[in-house]
């Protein structure tokens, strides 16, 4: 398992499907330096979702294989469907940058924090079940993939008071702005004060 050095941190968003966490988290990194890692999964791509960049689609015998080497950090099961982290994309991304982002469900993000702890910093992104519904729409999710969704939604949102921070999105741009305003906080966190 990547050993966390120094003041390196892994900051997770996740939250409800719908609810804005992938946006605000590419709107935040923005601001700082931050790298993402992209998890792998075996479900297909949605119409709107590229390759390498939203997640890496693979096939179950692929993602299996990689299983069996090890490759993966975490990896979980959500209805039939495989996700999982690869070890050595975190170790790249912490190989420029200090603070690197991820984008999970709670399942993934819980079994990150029980490894790493204090430098896990879990940031839940929320909206009600009828705006969460609403972007499942707009963004054109078939009828099938929102109503697997909201199964999970209560569950979803029952891990919210488990992390550090939870932000209902009702205004992206508004939320990225706190968000980016606590990473900042810990920035100063890390300054080295000196008297001369």
């Amino acid at each position: 398992m990547y050993q966390i050095k120094g003041k390196e941190k892994i900051f997770v968003y996740t939250g409800p499907d719908g609810s804005g966490r992938k946006t605000i988290a590419k709107m935040v990194a923005t601001a700082f330096d931050m790298e993402t890692v992209i998890s792998y999964t075996t479900r297909s791509p949605r119409h709107y979702e590229k390759n390498g960049e939203d997640y890496h689609f693979v096939n179950e015998e692929t993602f299996n294989q990689m299983e069996s080497q090890h490759e993966f950090l975490e990896s979980v099961e959500i209805d039939g469907i495989h996700y999982g982290i690869r070890e050595q994309d975190i170790i790249q991304a912490f190989q420029n940058h200090e603070y690197v982002y991820l984008t999970l469900n709670p399942e993934g993000t819980e079994k990150l924090k029980n490894m790493y702890g204090d430098n896990v910093v879990r940031i839940f992104i929320y909206a009600d079940r009828d705006t969460v519904i609403k972007r499942q729409h707009n963004r054109q999710d078939a009828d099938d993939v929102i109503e697997r969704h909201m199964t999970h939604y209560d569950e979803t949102m029952n891990y919210k008071n488990s992390c550090e921070y939870a932000y209902e999105n009702y205004d992206s741009p508004q939320v990225a702005y706190q968000i980016s305003e606590l990473i900042e906080s810990f920035l100063d966190r890390n300054l080295e004060v000196s008297d001369y």
